[in-house]
């Protein structure tokens, strides 16, 4: 890539109406507070809200960065349908609460990606989007239809990507995914920029480290990491009551057991977990960002917070010690 992206990135499935209805008002509240805190850097999605993710962050860049400073990626993969007669769109579909009267259907078609292209161009209210990646490619979203899923990719959408980037329509072309399988297999089959993680390099996986990461950094590609709080998990913790979340659903016995012991180890040195979430996957030299899904000015405050909070080393040579990190992880060095 020919640009660098901020450390602390803003995830925007939130303002999609992710789990809930945002208020327009507090929508661009959010963006507007991260922008007035340096970070440059926004990730969307037409399946987030249908568009209406795309359409809120597009609004509010407008006002707040008509020059395009702003780096933005979003994603094709997903073909954006009007609903059924007489839906209900008070109602969750897709996990969103949206008022687009869309629902969105897998294609990896070229034209449907050409079409998705200019789609979100046109809702983002930009003259140009600077990562273009593939949504949900793979076995974790299709099971046994990945195979021929993936080969309409490779023979029409992946086409039309590297059409868009060597045409100068965008400047860096990759997936968004949330396995490792499919990152690897793509490179073997192609070139890419830059991959966005989502969940799969975290406190509680690190299962990129042995070939993905190694590969990556062979062949220049830059990592982005979504999820580092695995579906809320490693934000609410297991000790407070709350409910926790992992990879989407409830948490297996194992992970509660694994997060209580990460949990203690905070206790005792004075960490925050949230904190440790988001830095420790930020201490790898192929990952250039981390985004958290934000959805109000005080999650804004909150990740930039954790990104800056003081984290001894003695922590991670806990977490080592322990076995609840690998010994051949990079962690993060004390701040200065």
């Amino acid at each position: 890539m020919t640009f660098s992206l901020s450390r602390l990135g803003f995830g925007a499935g939130g303002i999609g109406n992710l789990y809930r209805a945002v208020s327009d008002a507090d929508a661009e509240a959010v963006v507007t507070a991260a922008w007035d805190a340096g970070i440059r850097y926004f990730d969307t999605a037409p399946h987030y809200g249908f568009g209406h993710s795309e359409k809120r962050l597009g609004a509010a860049l407008a006002k707040l960065d008509p020059e395009q400073r702003a780096i933005i990626s979003t994603k094709i993969g997903r073909r954006l349908d009007p609903v059924a007669p007489g839906t209900d769109l008070t109602q969750p579909r897709q996990a969103f609460v949206s008022p687009e009267p869309y629902e969105s259907v897998f294609d990896y078609s070229y034209d449907a990606v050409m079409r998705s292209y200019e789609s979100s161009l046109k809702r983002l209210q930009r003259t140009r989007i600077d990562i273009l990646y593939a949504h949900d490619i793979g076995s974790f979203a299709h099971g046994a239809q990945h195979a021929s899923l993936f080969r309409t990719f490779l023979d029409g959408g992946y086409r039309a990507m590297r059409e868009l980037r060597d045409g100068g329509a965008v400047s860096a072309i990759g997936l968004g995914v949330n396995e490792v399988a499919v990152c690897e297999e793509m490179l073997a089959h192609g070139d890419l920029d830059v991959i966005l993680l989502a969940g799969r390099y975290s406190l509680l996986d690190q299962s990129p480290l042995a070939s993905l990461f190694p590969l990556c950094d062979a062949r220049g590609v830059k990592l982005v990491i979504g999820g580092a709080y695995n579906s809320g998990i490693l934000a609410t913790g297991v000790r407070s009551g709350r409910v926790a979340h992992f990879d989407y659903g409830p948490p297996p016995a194992e992970i509660v057991e694994r997060v209580g012991r990460i949990e203690d180890l905070c206790a005792r040195f004075g960490v925050s977990l949230r904190a440790a979430a988001l830095q420790f996957p930020l201490a790898h030299p192929v990952v250039d960002s981390v985004i958290p899904g934000m959805a109000r000015p005080s999650q804004v405050a909150d990740a930039l917070a954790m990104v800056e909070e003081e984290i001894p080393e003695a922590f991670w040579a806990a977490m080592v010690a322990e076995a609840l990190l690998p010994a051949d992880a990079p962690l993060p060095a004390a701040q200065s």
